[in-house]
């Protein structure tokens, strides 16, 4: 009887091997594992005092200058096969120190520790386990949220991560639909996990909520809607429409945006309660792309976003966000890519923003911005796909610190599979 029962274990087992194996399939073949290297170089100086009492303005830094390099490893799993698919991706973070000094740390790149100095090296980890039914998928853990409500900031050296679930669906033709939950985030130049705040606030935080879709109508229309909320602190509405037009030998790109923003619950974070409605063409032509916008807010306080994160605006650039109580703003852009000079690969940008009657209390609030960039990746060779941008930031401000910003990102993508 034993040896039957022994024989019988040994026969199914050998036939849950192949079905096992069958069912996992696809979560190894499927699965991506990317590395990338990051090497950033940031220097900032300050050219005048504004915003500063005489007290603050002997002991403010004139500059802050640090390089440091970046590891960024990726992993994405396929899914098993089935009616519902199991999956897991993780992010592997590094972030090491090449040159910073205690007068000169604070760029965003390193955490600095409370002697004032940049810490050598920092590190995270973050792991999402994920379901999918159809073309829903469905992930708990470490997110990188990208919606108009809550843009994960990845201007440094490593990127901002938040702790969730999140799911996205696109079983609908044309419909994309995002929604999740998150209770905590890592912001950008730190490993340390906090409940999730505003900017501007120090306190304990609270959960974030949103949801949302963008939608195609035909080929030219897309339509976008989501609803955001920061429990205790605020709740936001957010709108689009953008339209792409023939015109002549080139594309006229109309983008129309709009934020409802009101605190929520006990008001941890202030009143707030107003409008931001931003509008910008773009005509694009022969390699050639010229933009203007403007953008006015109206109402109690100024837009509201999480800490450290971006905001979805075309007033969010380098250094200003134009995003203050009342104010109106105006844009001017400029890209070409040289691919149809014959040199692909190569493209410039740049944008000047200037913001009027901005409020900060009674005062009335002026500042302006001038960015440009130019960017070149390698088209083949041994090391194709290395890229390196430059980037120059000129902001002033009659309430801020003047900020001249130099920065140079050197990336390569390494696809280890």
């Amino acid at each position: 009887m034993s040896k039957f029962l022994t024989r019988g274990a040994v026969a199914v087992l050998l036939n849950a091997v192949p079905s096992a194996s069958a069912w996992a399939a696809g979560l190894i073949e499927d699965s991506k594992l990317k590395l990338q290297l990051r090497n950033v170089y940031f220097n900032e100086n300050f050219r005048d005092e504004n915003g500063l009492s005489a007290r603050a303005a002997q002991t403010a830094k004139s500059e802050r200058t640090e390089w440091a390099q970046g590891f960024l490893l990726d992993y994405q799993s396929g899914f098993t096969q089935g009616t519902l698919g199991f999956g897991v991706d993780a992010l592997g973070l590094v972030g090491v120190k090449l040159d910073s000094g205690k007068g000169r740390s604070g760029t965003g790149l390193l955490p600095v520790h409370d002697d004032g100095r940049a810490a050598d090296e920092f590190a995270s980890l973050g792991v999402a386990g994920k379901v999918r039914l159809a073309k829903t998928v469905v992930k708990q853990g470490s997110l990188l949220p990208r919606t108009p409500v809550l843009i994960y900031n990845d201007a440094r050296l490593l990127p901002q991560t938040y702790q969730g679930t999140q799911f996205t669906s696109n079983d609908i033709a044309n419909l994309t639909l995002t929604g999740g939950h998150l209770d905590q985030f890592k912001l950008r130049d730190s490993s340390d996990s906090r409940s999730i705040i505003p900017d501007g606030f120090t306190g304990k935080g609270s959960d974030f909520s949103y949801a949302g879709g963008d939608y195609k109508l035909g080929k030219n229309i897309r339509l976008g809607y989501f609803y955001g909320e920061l429990q205790d602190f605020y709740r936001q509405q957010f709108a689009a429409v953008q339209h792409d037009l023939t015109l002549g030998a080139g594309v006229l790109t109309s983008d129309l945006r709009y934020f409802h923003s009101v605190d929520a619950g006990t008001g941890r974070g202030g009143v707030i309660d107003n409008d931001m409605l931003s509008g910008q063409l773009t005509y694009s032509l022969t390699g050639h792309s010229f933009g203007g916008g403007y953008q006015v807010l109206s109402g109690d306080a100024g837009l509201p976003y999480i800490s450290g994160a971006t905001v979805y605006s075309f007033s969010n650039v380098g250094i200003g966000k134009f995003i203050e109580e009342d104010e109106k703003t105006w844009m001017l852009s400029y890209a070409y890519d040289f691919a149809r000079a014959g040199v692909p690969g190569l493209t410039f940008s740049t944008r000047y923003l200037s913001g009027d009657n901005g409020k900060s209390g009674d005062a009335r609030l002026h500042e302006w911005e001038r960015d440009a960039e130019l960017a070149y990746v390698l088209q083949d060779g041994a090391f194709k796909g290395l890229g390196i941008r430059l980037r120059n930031y000129v902001y002033r401000s009659d309430y801020a610190r003047g900020r001249d910003s130099n920065r140079v990102y050197v990336t390569y993508d390494v696809a280890v599979w």
